[in-house]
């Protein structure tokens, strides 16, 4: 791990205190030297230097951190030489949205449109840069003071042109299981849509304060997203308006086609709900008809139907090298 401590000097930079630590990185609040200002700095772990994977990770960050200018995306600032490897963000005073749903559970209407609005301006913005976000969940929204938000963590972002990275781990490779959305859990890259339907869960979950797909571990959740609807937000919440129900379906439209097409599209109907028409849907009437996956059950039998045959051709190959 890490062993900086407050006061301690990193090139043009002082120490201040620790923010976080993760799996790979530690956070530190710092002070730039030279013209005073806070500063957020990331500091891989030494194991994690030497990590190809990780390397990549953290250098695609950096470099759509640099590219990117948008009051609605944290800033990546240091250009210059430095003498070991880390990454310096602007300092943002707020919570993580993650935070914030944990102490607050349920947000009021007007709330969760205004942030969600916000992160629509974001993405619309990134998306114009030809850049795709994700991995979009609370965990990676900051909110301030005035619920104004900010996107971080371009870690698996898809930047246009670059090459695609691959991961040794799923959630890694993919999102993360509960935002993730269905073409991806198929094994596309995902596309600026698929920032659309991790918002959408998000807002549902500002509003009834669970995500709508749950299970066991991950590959069920990511498989429930394929083989059945969410519970209608009214249900969990009856406070939530009918538009604003339809919008969530909107935005979670399984097929990416059917869903809304931008960021821009998404805040729209957010921001003007009384325009928005509620459609009459299959997802509100079968919603209690749940599915497991056939294809799963199907590969389990051919399995114990191929142990016999595998012992066989074990003990078969064995009599025949004796």
């Amino acid at each position: 791990m890490n062993s900086l401590h407050p006061g301690d000097q990193l090139d043009h930079y002082r120490i201040d205190s620790l923010v976080a630590r993760s799996g790979m990185a530690t956070i530190y609040r710092g002070i730039d030297t030279r013209t005073g200002r806070a500063v957020a700095i990331k500091l891989p772990h030494p194991e994690m230097e030497g990590d190809p994977i990780f390397f990549d990770r953290f250098n695609r960050e950096e470099e759509i951190g640099k590219k990117l200018d948008h009051p609605g995306v944290v800033k990546v600032l240091n250009d210059e030489e430095r003498s070991r490897r880390y990454m310096v963000l602007e300092w943002v005073d707020g919570r993580l949205l993650r935070q914030i749903l944990n102490d607050v559970k349920i947000f009021p209407p007007d709330r969760a449109i205004k942030i969600t609005v916000g992160i629509c301006e974001a993405l619309d913005y990134i998306h114009s840069q030809g850049v795709v976000h994700r991995d979009l969940k609370p965990e990676n929204i900051m909110v301030d003071a005035e619920d104004r938000t900010k996107l971080i963590d371009f870690g698996i972002a898809a930047n246009a042109g670059s090459r695609r990275l691959t991961f040794a781990k799923l959630t890694e490779a993919m999102g993360t299981p509960d935002y993730i959305s269905p073409e991806q859990v198929k094994g596309k890259r995902g596309d600026a849509r698929s920032d659309i339907y991790a918002l959408g869960i998000m807002f549902y979950e500002m509003l009834t304060g669970k995500v709508p797909f749950v299970g066991p571990n991950p590959f069920v959740i990511m498989n429930e997203r394929l083989i059945n609807h969410p519970i209608p937000p009214r249900e969990v919440n009856p406070a939530v308006p009918l538009e604003l129900q339809e919008i969530i379906y909107r935005a979670l439209e399984r097929d990416p086609k059917k869903r809304y097409q931008s960021a821009h599209e998404f805040a729209l109907d957010l921001q003007h709900p009384e325009k928005v028409g509620v459609a009459d849907r299959d997802e509100l009437r079968d919603w209690r008809q749940r599915r497991s996956p056939v294809l799963r059950r199907v590969l389990f039998y051919i399995m114990l139907a191929l142990i016999p045959v595998a012992v066989f051709g074990v003990m078969l190959y064995v009599a025949r090298h004796k």
